[in-house]
């Protein structure tokens, strides 16, 4: 049984009261009590957690009313009610009404235990269900997947809402690391397209021999070795979502080729005449600057603007250092899951360490540290110290510390500056001027 879950008595008869509780306090199992259901509806918030076990007979607003009220409120909260002599056919009553069980008076400890047992137990299995529905919302909403409360990743998530369920094109640009495959599976799985494929090629990962057939499929005996008909990344993706990694890399012959598909939404495979329609939504992805690339004849000019319908920028890490201890909290939660074993805690040392790392690596590179800090070793291979200078000053990493810290706070209280400041010890002007001075507001 959940031991964090309480059981909430309202009786107005105080020796019958005190005498519950003890019953219940002789089984460890915590109580509280009240005389009125004014009272108790006082207690009952959203997020209570235990059951209540009720009189009906009581002065002013009665037990069945209260029933009714709070399965208004939650109708999963179990209602155990007390009922005298003659009051049974009330009490079967209530019980269609939402009740979980009833007793009658005098009722026995054990009868009082073994009811409270039940419905906890109860309370406590549902409580789970809406902790894990809640966890899945949460794994399944933007915020949820692309961490972090910069003002760079708000509007991210904010363009990726916007132009998520449109047929538009999407040019990503970041350095590596940065989340650019991320991003394009929230636009696929936020569109009316994620039921159908998120097909994504790295062109940066083939040899040009290959890159044809793989994009665009071949015939059985098109060329030697191709034995049987296979179907290419464009049609797979019909319907769907084609994801095109490190673009810039794509040979110029073939993004003639696939500005032709993208132009048309018909493509032939290779060793074929026959025309076949596709219907895809293109993704792209580019760590170098495409635009510079087409002016230099790198890139064809054409294909880039056929791309570049909507540009998505992602950030370096080390542009957003506020979001850099609440993704490897994050980071540091699945991998101690993934390895079983618990979380450890995260000390000053790497807290400045982390905060005052360049990371050119970006995210992946931390998401690999968060891996190491969660097997116990050391979250840098070189000393902590070491690790502070290599770009960033004390100066710049106690401040970007102390935005964290603000951050936290602020999300915490919902964004109520008394009750951050008097979570912070700070004074609310100071915390007002601090708030202004990183963009917290």
């Amino acid at each position: 049984m959940n031991t964090d879950l309480t059981v909430l008595i309202v009786e107005d008869d105080p020796h019958v009261l005190l005498g519950c509780q003890q019953a219940l306090a002789l089984e460890d199992i915590h109580s509280q009590g009240v005389g009125s259901a004014e009272e108790a509806l006082a207690l009952v918030s959203e997020n209570f957690a235990g059951i209540v076990i009720s009189d009906i007979r009581l002065p002013g607003m009665d037990g069945l009313e209260l029933l009714k009220r709070l399965k208004e409120r939650d109708r999963t909260l179990p209602v155990v009610l007390i009922t005298g002599h003659g009051d049974v056919s009330m009490a079967v009553g209530a019980m269609r009404d939402g009740a979980y069980d009833f007793m009658e008076k005098p009722f026995s400890p054990e009868r009082l235990v073994d009811a409270a047992r039940r419905a906890l137990e109860q309370r406590g299995l549902a409580r789970e269900v809406w902790s894990l529905r809640r966890q899945l919302a949460e794994r399944n909403s933007l915020e949820g997947k692309i961490i972090g409360r910069s003002q760079a990743m708000q509007t991210l998530r904010a363009l990726i809402a916007n132009v998520a369920d449109t047929s538009a094109n999407v040019l990503i640009e970041g350095e590596t690391g940065t989340g650019k495959e991320l991003v394009a599976r929230c636009l696929h799985d936020f569109s009316r397209r994620h039921d159908h494929q998120f097909v994504a090629l790295n062109c940066g990962g083939l040899p040009e021999s290959l890159f044809e057939s793989e994009i665009f499929g071949h015939e059985a005996n098109a060329f030697t070795g191709a034995g049987k008909r296979r179907i290419g990344k464009i049609e797979h993706a019909h319907n769907g979502t084609l994801f095109l990694d490190e673009v810039e890399s794509m040979p110029i012959n073939l993004q003639i080729k696939l500005l032709r598909v993208l132009q048309e939404r018909t493509l032939e495979r290779l060793g074929s005449n026959q025309s076949v329609a596709v219907d895809c939504r293109v993704i792209a992805a580019t760590k170098s600057e495409l635009n510079a690339l087409s002016k230099a004849g790198q890139f064809r000019s054409d294909l880039y603007y056929r791309l570049n319908v909507v540009t998505l920028e992602l950030p370096p890490l080390r542009e957003r250092r506020e979001d850099i201890l609440q993704l490897f909290e994050h980071f540091l939660q699945q991998s101690s899951l993934r390895f079983d074993r618990e979380a450890p805690q995260l000390d000053a040392q790497t807290r400045s360490a982390l905060l005052a790392h360049d990371w050119p690596g970006n995210v992946r590179e931390l998401r690999n540290v968060a891996e190491r800090y969660a097997l116990g070793l050391p979250a840098f291979k070189t000393a902590g110290a070491e690790v502070a200078t290599q770009s960033l000053d004390f100066a710049e990493a106690v401040e970007a510390f102390e935005k964290n810290l603000l951050g936290e706070a602020l999300q915490r209280s919902g964004g109520n500056l008394s009750q951050a400041s008097q979570e912070l010890g700070m004074a609310k002007t100071t915390l007002f001027d601090k708030v202004k001075k990183y963009g917290l507001g």
